[in-house]
């Protein structure tokens, strides 16, 4: 029985909640402090990566919202880029 743990999934293949569910779990473990130093520092370079892509899929998400634009009588009238600023 061997004590090495699967290859993680390539963080540019993961989902938003994928991602963000396992920088959550690296996150409590560093708090935590019980984890070697060498180990440490490679969650703590995955947990950058993660946040990287996390950020690169909410930004995607934020330029794809869009709010409808109403007309003079109320109705939509169409749409337009959401305003995140």
């Amino acid at each position: 029985m061997s004590d090495t743990q699967p290859t993680p999934k390539p963080v540019d293949d993961m989902s938003f909640e994928e991602a963000l569910r396992e920088l959550e779990t690296i996150v409590q473990k560093l708090e935590r402090g019980d984890v070697p130093l060498q180990e440490s520092i490679a969650q703590y370079e995955r947990g950058d990566k993660l946040r990287s892509h996390c950020d690169k899929l909410l930004q995607a998400a934020e330029a794809k919202v869009e709010k409808l634009r109403r007309g003079n009588d109320g109705t939509a009238s169409g749409t337009e880029p959401l305003d995140v600023s």
